[in-house]
């Protein structure tokens, strides 16, 4: 027998199965090149170059050596963009904050959505299969008590096969689905996880290097950036 007769063995519902596994495979694909090939992580020496800039004050350097690395075009990047111009606006730190945290929220939103779908398509796909079998089995004992004992053994045959093909095919729409899912979130939480990290330590730096500028004129130096974000928050 071949795959399309198993196939059509398997009754109404392998017709949901093949939708549920037509998904699977689309999402899989886009999911792929989205984790894979469109997130680029900022280089090594990313951070100090831009500290350099931050450092003198030459926010507009800063945001220029972004675009020239190609940097603007990493989430990281686009994070300290959007911080580096509101600072320029002489905003405050709440509003700083506020800033970067939104393009954090869109860049992690990018590569967490749509990751769900798979687990929902392979449990869905597990449930047809289930049902499948389950009608499968019911048209089949309720044939064999109607039937005729010539025909018994051919009613209980389709209806075996019908419950067995939907078990069988709802089991391969969903082990890829579930496996996929599995994978690709792990990789989503490496990325949001390294978007974070270097999105809150240049946050930070560049929150230290704007108040000790601003505390020049008097006289105060702040040691670190731990102890700048304590500043900003009892200004605040």
């Amino acid at each position: 027998m071949s795959l399309v007769d198993q196939f059509h063995a398997g009754g109404f519902f392998m017709y949901f199965i093949l939708l549920f596994g037509l998904l699977t495979t689309g999402f899989i694909i886009e999911r792929g090149i989205v984790l894979y090939t469109r997130y680029k992580a900022v280089k090594k020496d990313f951070r100090r170059n831009v500290l350099a800039f931050i450092s003198a004050g030459d926010f507009a350097g800063a945001k220029a050596y972004i675009t020239e690395c190609g940097a603007d075009k990493t989430s990281v990047g686009r994070v300290v963009l959007a911080g580096l111009r509101q600072r320029e606006n002489a905003s405050g730190d709440e509003a700083l904050q506020a800033r970067m945290d939104e393009q954090l929220n869109r860049e992690i939103s990018f590569y967490d959505r749509r990751t769900g779908f798979l687990a929902m398509f392979g449990n869905v796909a597990t449930l047809f299969g289930l049902l499948g079998t389950v009608t499968g089995l019911i048209s089949s004992f309720a044939g064999v008590a109607s039937a005729s004992p010539v025909e018994r053994a051919n009613l209980l045959s389709q209806g075996i096969s019908e419950a067995l093909n939907s078990t069988a095919f709802g089991l391969i729409a969903a082990i890829p689905a579930l496996v996929a899912y599995a994978v690709f979130q792990n990789k989503t939480e490496r990325i949001v996880s390294d978007i974070t990290e270097a999105a809150s330590e240049l946050y930070h730096d560049l929150l230290f290097y704007t108040e000790n500028q601003q505390s020049i004129d008097t006289g105060v130096v702040i040691a670190d950036a731990t102890k700048a974000t304590e500043t900003s928050t009892a200004r605040n």
